[in-house]
């Protein structure tokens, strides 16, 4: 029999899960067992679980099959249990180190209470910890008993009532037969019932739970919803407990209170509950707010002691919730965000108001507007999707936000708005749906009814979003709270696959619906034909039977200015006549990148090209260093070279999160060159297209190509503009035929 079962249930946490049972199985108390509750999760949640029990045979995997909740998932786990003592666990939240053993020491110390309460800390998105504020009730005193039962430190009742701050004796457990309800708020009627019940109870004066405070999402205390009103049958069961308590008999716990004293104290805090609920203006909906006092009212006088004065359950200013609330916090917001500095002193006040007014018009439930790459040319993702809606939805007006110096071979019949311009601030203030690949500007502002979708623009090797805050020389400016009001705008977060959707979730935490549907821009890659690469190669000037390698690195933090990492024209001499070199610098320089010096026709400098697409498929292979382009590539099942000459400068400066460089399947997608001369090599004896290179871009490809069929544009259309909620099935890997290589293509002609 372990020492302890860690119950941990998980729904909709693929971002945290990892870290939290990571959090237990490290710990350096061993003597436990970890029951992981998959609660029919849609995300990667049953995974996850899954590849930790295949590592530790202490990770026992439950999947349920359907979604029951956090109490009823918690029920299953306590099924399974067979600890001496069972704790509960968030699947967002961690234990910190060293925490079991902690607690054992004081189950060892005071002789196996019933109940171990301990501390814990809020964990913040900007690294701050923050001990609770009841921190002062675990430390010793001489008044204090070590081991005690809570009529003798009733203030332990005014604690938050969760049930993960404690470790519970299991046949303590069964002896009460405790299990979890249904419902919103199931921590209260177990919480207090089991103190109630508890004959021993200790007190652990150490941060055992790091509670994570996410922004949005994943917490009842941050969410505006009639679930709310579920604190109420939960307080019918706290008083139903309390008619089944026996009075105190003769024994160890005569002289205690019974229960006409719980139940005045309970009802007390009852009524401190509903009130804090209901004046907050962040839970029980503005249109519900009379209802859930009336409600209140009802449940005071309901569980009123005999005898008892009446307590009021007082609203104490309903103009939170509503309307002038609302405008009022408003104002609080844009007063913080203010910014010492005025530019354009008269245009902008004109500006500024004329947007007001376009907020105040109806929203156009037929208008969307578009951009990429802040204001280039309509590229990536969102041009994807926007040929695409316009094929299923011709009827939806569209506009692309581009600025003026940008537009180069923009597409015919595209309605272009510049930024800044009134033409702009029309489009933003009225259009429904908003489409882009980075963040629209501060200034627009996400008016209900309005759809956000984030598409991004690749799966990240370097470290994004939130996760910068350890890589100053990456980060550089970043106001990253300004970062998480930008994405507290998307409504949907499109992914390519899993990884990147718990990245992307660590990342930018919000509340956003993650579409695992396939990047759009890659659909070209399983749709194009013989007669399509080959057009594409015609355009370059490339011959028919040359080897055509693109070459695409990717920025660097640490430099001001491109500078390549590859002496062109010698590895062109190097491989020959039979070889093209198109290379491609990172759109960050693709203005200020000198041209790549030519020789002859064996290097072309493609960096102003406008579809990295249409080169993927006019290329034999891709050379690249940390840049996404990797995994669209992949796509193409065609070979890829790492170029890696300054990996160790680039992971410390700016961070990663996969080891390009290990050789591991699934994390490596080719052949790995260190320098020049070993690329040269590689190319010189064929190790760039071998069986072994071969092998780890299948694998490559497995994992981060699983929703790139070919139709990930129009699931996302028919998902946000034309609300089917039905996703077109994926097709499988092994059963997708890519665009076809030039050599492929040349025989089909």
């Amino acid at each position: 029999m372990p020492r302890f079962s860690v119950i941990v249930p998980a729904y909709g946490v693929q971002a945290y899960l990892g870290e939290c049972l990571s959090s237990v199985l490290s710990q350096s108390f061993q003597d436990f067992e970890l029951i992981g509750v998959d609660d029919r999760s849609p995300d990667a949640c049953g995974e996850i679980f899954d590849s930790f029990a295949a590592g530790d045979p202490r990770v026992t995997v439950v999947h349920l099959p359907e979604n029951v909740g956090l109490g009823r998932a918690r029920n299953v786990g306590l099924e399974l249990a067979t600890g001496e003592y069972v704790l509960f666990l968030d699947s967002d939240d961690t234990l910190t180190p060293g925490s079991l053993q902690a607690v054992a020491d004081r189950l060892d110390a005071v002789g196996d209470p019933d109940i171990v309460v301990y501390d814990y800390a809020r964990t913040y998105w900007d690294g701050r910890v923050v001990r609770s504020r009841d921190a002062g009730l675990f430390a010793p005193a001489p008044d204090r008993p070590e081991v005690f039962e809570v009529s003798q430190r009733e203030e332990l009742l005014a604690l938050l009532m969760v049930v993960w701050n404690k470790a519970y004796k299991r046949t303590f457990l069964e002896a009460y037969g405790f299990r979890f309800p249904a419902g919103y708020y199931e921590d209260t009627p177990w919480t207090y019932p089991t103190m109630l019940a508890a004959e021993t109870i200790t007190m652990l004066d150490r941060v055992v739970v790091h509670y994570r405070q996410r922004r949005e999402g994943g917490n009842i205390l941050a969410t505006v919803s009639r679930k709310h009103f579920d604190i109420f049958a939960q307080y019918d069961l706290v008083f139903a407990f309390l008619d089944r308590l026996e009075p105190p008999a003769d024994g160890a716990r005569a002289g205690r209170p019974g229960p006409d004293h719980w139940r005045a104290l309970m009802h007390r805090r009852m009524v401190d509950h509903l009130q804090t609920i209901g004046n907050h203006p962040g839970r029980v909906p503005a249109s519900d707010h009379a209802e859930f006092f009336t409600r209140a009212a009802q449940a005071e006088e309901k569980h009123r002691p005999a005898g008892a004065a009446r307590l009021e359950v007082r609203d104490r200013g309903g103009w939170r919730v509503g309307r002038l609330g609302q405008t009022v916090r408003r104002v609080k917001r844009i007063a913080g965000r203010a910014r010492p500095g005025l530019r354009g002193a008269v245009a902008r006040p004109v500006l500024d108001g004329y947007q007001r007014v376009q907020r105040t018009l109806p929203v156009d439930q037929n208008l969307a507007v578009f951009a990429s790459y802040w204001g280039r040319n309509p590229s990536c993702n969102p041009a994807a999707i926007h040929a695409k809606l316009r094929e299923l939805a011709p009827g939806m007006k569209t506009v692309w936000m581009v600025r003026q110096d940008a537009r180069t071979e923009v597409p015919e019949g595209m309605t272009l708005v510049g930024p800044g311009s009134r033409a702009y601030y029309e489009a933003v203030g009225r259009a429904k749906y908003f489409v882009n690949n980075v963040n629209f500007a501060d200034g627009v502002v996400k008016r209900p009814g309005t759809v956000h979708l984030q598409t991004h623009h690749g799966t990240p090797v370097k470290k994004m979003g939130l996760d910068l805050r350890d890589y100053p020389v990456a980060a550089g400016e970043m106001d990253f709270d300004l970062l998480l009001r930008r994405v507290q705008r998307w409504d949907y977060s499109l992914t390519s696959n899993h990884y990147s959707t718990e990245i992307w979730e660590q990342a930018y935490p919000g509340g956003y619906e993650a579409l695992e549907y396939g990047y759009p821009r890659n659909d070209v890659y399983y749709r194009a034909t013989a007669e399509d690469v080959l057009k594409a190669r015609a355009e370059l000037g490339i011959a028919e039977d040359a080897v055509a390698v693109l070459y695409a690195p990717t920025m660097r933090d640490y430099r001001t200015s491109y500078q390549p990492h590859l002496d062109l024209e010698r590895l062109a001499r190097a491989l020959g006549p039979g070889h093209v070199l198109l290379n491609r610098a990172h759109y960050y320089y693709d203005k200020s990148a000198p041209p790549a010096p030519g020789a002859g026709a064996q290097v072309v400098d493609v960096s102003r090209h406008p579809s990295v697409e249409r080169l993927a498929l006019a290329s034999d292979a891709l050379v690249t260093d940390y840049s996404s382009l990797m995994f669209d590539y992949a796509n193409l099942d065609r070979p890829i070279i790492v170029l890696a000459d300054d990996w160790e400068v680039y992971r410390q400066s700016r961070g990663v999160y996969l080891d390009l460089l290990s050789g591991r399947p699934g994390e490596t997608p080719g052949a790995v060159a260190r320098s020049e001369e070993e690329l040269t090599a590689l190319f010189q004896d064929g190790s760039w297209r071998s069986s072994e290179a071969a092998a780890l871009r299948a694998a490559f490809r497995e994992r981060f190509c699983r929703f790139d069929d070919g139709n990930a544009a129009e699931r996302v259309v028919r998902r946000v503009f034309l609300g089917e909620t039905e996703p077109l099935p994926v097709v499988p890997l092994d059963q997708r035929t890519p665009a076809p290589t030039p050599a492929q293509a040349r025989l089909r002609r």
